[in-house]
């Protein structure tokens, strides 16, 4: 876990739903471009800040969430709630919303 994930957040995800931070976006395109925050297209992209408990099955198993925290998530497009707290941008997303784990 990195020094900026190290910060506690006062928001516990319930269910199988999963806290996130969208990563950062690019300010200038590759041929060095600037774009204005109205033009930037919101990534899909995300870094796991805090994971529920799970789910239930209707046999009262134990669906646990399939991602930890740290993990680069890919999820659907607008699946997300977002929420500032503390002045920091979240995002909170179901668990069946997410669509690959990105590995480096």
């Amino acid at each position: 876990m990195t020094q900026k994930m190290a910060k506690k957040i006062s928001l516990k995800p319930l269910g199988n739903r999963v806290v996130a931070k969208r990563t950062e976006e690019e300010e200038t395109t590759k041929g060095g471009i600037i774009l204005p925050d109205s033009a930037k297209q919101k990534q899909e992209t995300a870094t796991v800040v805090a994971i529920g408990t799970g789910s239930k099955t209707k046999d009262g198993k134990e669906i646990p969430v399939p991602v930890s925290v740290g993990d680069t998530i890919l999820m659907d497009k607008y699946a997300a709630q977002e929420v500032s707290i503390d002045d920091e941008e979240y995002i909170i997303v179901k668990a069946d919303d997410i669509i690959a784990i990105v590995e480096n």
